[in-house]
């Protein structure tokens, strides 16, 4: 058989209604015996459905944008695969761009409103006032995700930052740390700067604090220049990926990593279980992140009139080698 099978020919081919392959494909109801019938005949013919078509006809594309930057942090890729996975299982696909960390994110913004995109999950990126208000127009949906910006009226889902920050200093607090030192994340981002506010809340007045803007290579010469200078004996660093360059260079520095000085991270990635790291961690919940952020975004694409909701997400202190463990911690 040559040229583009259509649905005419899988219907008579399974004894159906062209509407009856249409509810198959479409996702809609339809009994156990037409659907076998259906997708067996489409199967035989080698039929595929034609989705841009169906989004003319429904209005839907069923496809997310992501916009996203930061994938050197190996927490992006992780929670990348899981937003995947969440929208797969609502019968969303998603289309990823990715955005330089130097770069405003709007223009490829602008390119997902080009592609009908159902909705718009952007993550550890800051979308512009201007441009929120425009998707707020033309019914498109914007989520962010792993970051908060209070003034955009967009919803937003994190984890709960401020209370982890404050969870790592009571850990080194409870551990009998008194020379306690920070490399936050980056203080332009509502991340670093919950995190970095929870954690000097409750730990009190540093030796040393320094913004490592998410990047390891800085975090490393923070971490050899704190070492050297102030001589802490512990360092909460904003995320894992800094942390695993503070590590490396504290090691350099001749310290005893764990022993002489402890450093704690924020994410749990799976390198911080590896056992040239041993990284205590405050853990980022990635799966259950995910999931309310697809969850906030497919109600909003339903009832684009809903209100823009803040959720935030707590995780566990993850206790491993790289910090004193306080007696009787649990």
């Amino acid at each position: 058989m040559s040229g583009r099978v259509t649905s005419a020919e899988v219907a008579a081919r399974a004894g159906v209604s062209r509407s009856a392959v249409s509810r198959v494909f479409s996702g809609a109801s339809a009994s156990k015996a037409t659907e076998r019938k259906v997708r067996k005949a489409a199967a035989d013919l080698g039929y595929r459905p034609n989705v841009l078509a169906r989004s003319l006809i429904t209005g839907r594309s069923r496809i997310i944008g992501l916009v996203v930057s930061y994938l050197d942090n190996q927490f992006y890729p992780d929670a990348l695969e899981r937003l995947s996975e969440a929208l797969q299982a609502e019968g969303y696909h998603i289309l990823v761009f990715t955005a330089p960390e130097a770069e405003e994110p709007d223009a490829l913004v602008e390119q997902m409103l080009d592609y009908q995109v159902d909705g718009i999950i952007a993550a550890s990126v800051t979308i512009g006032g201007d441009l929120a208000a425009r998707c707020q127009a033309a019914g498109i949906p914007v989520v962010l995700f792993n970051r908060g910006q209070d003034a955009s009226g967009l919803s937003q889902v994190t984890s709960a930052n401020r209370t982890g920050g404050a969870e790592v200093a009571r850990f080194l607090r409870a551990g009998g740390h008194g020379r306690i030192a920070q490399i936050t994340g980056w203080l332009g981002a509502s991340t670093g700067r919950d995190r970095a506010e929870g954690f000097r809340a409750a730990a009190g007045p540093l030796v040393a604090e320094a913004d490592g803007m998410f990047d390891r290579d800085r975090a490393a010469e923070l971490a050899a220049a704190m070492w050297r200078d102030a001589r802490p004996d512990a360092i909460f660093v904003g995320n894992d990926h800094m942390a695993f360059g503070a590590i490396d260079a504290l090691r350099s520095e001749g310290a005893a990593v764990g022993r002489e000085v402890s450093v704690v991270g924020y994410d749990d990635v799976a390198a911080a279980a590896w056992g040239a790291y041993d990284l205590t961690t405050l853990r980022q919940p990635a799966r259950r992140m995910a999931e309310a952020t697809v969850e906030t975004l497919l109600a909003l694409v339903e009832d684009p009139d809903r209100g823009a909701a803040r959720i935030e997400i707590e995780g566990p202190l993850v206790v491993r080698g790289s910090a004193r463990v306080p007696e009787g911690w649990a």
